[in-house]
Parts: C-alpha cells; structure tokens; sequence
C-alpha cells in the first residue's frame, strides 16, 4: 500500500467520523437531559472526553500546546455547545488530513501524555488513534443511550461509504 493510499484512507475515514459524531449527536437530542440519570451523564462526559482527547492530539500533530491536565474535563458541558465543538473539531481534523502531504504521515512525533510520560507516534499513527479512539467510545455511547431509553445510531463505516456513494450498492453487469 503506498502513502497516496494512506492519506487518502484517512480523508474518507475521517469524513466518517463526521458522520457518525453527527449522527451521535442526534441520538443524543433524542435522550431527554437527565433521562436515566447516570447513563445519560456518562454518554455526555463520554462524547466529551473524546473531544478533548482529539484537542489533545490536534495539539501534538501541529507542535502547540493543548491545555489540558487530564483526558476529560471536571466541568460538563451542555449538550449543544459539546456537539458545537465537536463539529469544529471534526472539521478541523478533515482539513488537516486534507492538505497533508503524504511523506507527512511517517514523520514521528515526539509530545508528553497529560500523565507527563513521553510518547512518540507517527503522524499516521495518531491519526489512526484519533479515529479507532472515537470508534470505541461511540460504541460506549450507544450502549447507554441503550439503557437511557434511546436508541444507538448505525454509525458503521460501511453504511457511511453506501450513504456517500449510493454507486456502491449497484452490483456489476454481468
């Protein structure tokens, strides 16, 4: 597989992450605030920790400085302004993957965790990290929209790439 490939596997995967986080983001308006009470806090606190964890790892692949002490943050946000930056964010990574260069992806990065351990990754690798982190805390999400009374969004990949391109459903002449 060749870079060209890589980068544009991340163009594609990213724009599924900003469906599938706004197609989370409607099941979450459909979960009344408070329903369930601890499922419907944790699913909040969850979507947020995934944001700062993208936030974090925006800051290392640009070399600034992100703020942030921990993975989460002790305020909880309301849900429109948490899915408001979750959007920007969202956009943000899609314009980066966008204009990167792809000897860009195997350059190592070296930062600091919020733990004050190092680490190094490529810039490949963080990225891959950003998407497969969000992928699991989704399917956390879902679970307790579960248990709230809500429903889980079917936010596979597969139903995004058949959404973006209907072309891919049509099987070919024989």
């Amino acid at each position: 597989m060749t870079n060209t490939t890589h980068a544009s596997l991340l163009v594609s995967l990213f724009d599924y992450k900003v469906w599938a986080n706004a197609e989370m983001g409607k099941a979450l308006r459909k979960v009344n605030d408070g329903a369930a009470d601890g499922q419907w806090l944790g699913a909040i606190r969850t979507m947020n920790h995934m944001l700062v964890v993208d936030r974090i790892f925006a800051a290392h692949l640009t070399g600034e400085a992100h703020g942030y002490a921990a993975a989460n943050t002790t305020d909880t946000p309301a849900l429109e302004a948490l899915l408001a930056a979750v959007k920007e964010t969202d956009a943000w990574y899609v314009r980066y993957v966008a204009g990167l260069q792809p000897e860009q992806l195997s350059e190592a990065i070296h930062f600091t965790f919020t733990d004050g351990q190092a680490g190094r990754m490529t810039r490949e690798e963080m990225l891959l990290h950003v998407i497969t982190h969000a992928t699991y805390h989704r399917g956390a999400i879902g679970r307790m929209l579960v248990e709230a009374g809500g429903g889980s969004p079917p936010d596979t990949l597969t139903r995004f790439l058949h959404i973006a391109e209907p072309e891919r459903r049509v099987l070919p002449s024989a």
